[in-house]
């Protein structure tokens, strides 16, 4: 199913002081017998966004976290007068590698899946998701990715890919939120408080997800003064990922 056309970043959403107490009211998720995790994000800066933090606090503890980046991003700034897909996606490739080394992980696999068009491929994602994890997973493994309900139709499928992938190899799944901090609310129909756990965050782990979010220059700052060439990710909804905490689905 194609997501609902949920996103306009030119409206502000629910505040954070909302979803501030409905943060604090979520169970807190438990990740004392994770022993590896195996991120998978639709763009590079996804896992930063949406996990930043839950893979700065593993990493802390010296348990190893693995990257998934499924497309390289090319489609951000569409009709970009000042740069191709193909410069972009080389932008943007760098920028996650160096966002990988603020959060203490290696470089990201990397699939090159088409940007915008990751439901045409969910079957062959699904696939290379489950042959990953048969040879990752096991007890204490866990996979996180994209919310199956985030609004954003690469989100959506990179959520039903890894959901597939996992019931395929018996792996644990949580799953991230990106866009539902801008479009949805507490009360929303597709926001399950029964199934939304909170990660507090210590101060480390708040840090080093910033500096992370900071090595996205494409997304987070203008290409050009053109229309076409501004910020994905503009300071309002930035804000809304430097919050102590981080809430997952499971």
């Amino acid at each position: 199913m194609v997501a609902q056309p949920l996103i306009d970043t030119g409206c502000p959403g629910a505040s954070e002081g909302v979803w501030a107490r409905w943060r604090a009211s979520r169970p807190e998720l438990r990740i004392d017998d994770w022993r590896h995790l195996v991120v998978v994000a639709p763009h590079p800066d996804d896992e930063v966004l949406g996990a930043g933090g839950l893979i700065a606090r593993l990493r802390s503890a010296d348990i190893p976290v693995t990257l998934i980046a499924v497309t390289d991003g090319e489609a951000s700034h569409p009709g970009s007068p000042t740069h191709t897909p193909g410069e972009l996606a080389a932008l943007r490739i760098q920028e996650s590698h160096n966002a990988a080394y603020e959060l203490a992980i290696g470089a990201p696999m990397r699939l090159g899946m088409s940007d915008g068009g990751i439901a045409e491929q969910e079957a062959e994602l699904t696939d290379l998701l489950t042959y990953v994890l048969a040879r990752l997973g096991g007890p204490g493994v866990r996979c996180a990715a994209t919310w199956r309900h985030d609004g954003h139709p690469d989100h959506e499928a990179v959520g039903r890919a890894a959901a597939a992938a996992c019931a395929n190899t018996v792996t644990a799944l949580v799953e991230y939120p990106v866009w539902m901090w801008h479009w949805g609310n507490p009360e929303h129909p597709r926001v399950s408080p029964e199934s939304a756990f909170a990660l507090p965050l210590l101060p480390s782990a708040v840090a080093a997800k910033a500096r992370a979010m900071a090595q996205h220059r494409t997304q987070i700052r203008p290409l050009s003064d053109h229309p076409a060439d501004r910020p994905v990710l503009p300071a309002h909804v930035l804000q809304r990922f430097t919050t102590p905490d981080e809430v997952f689905f499971q």
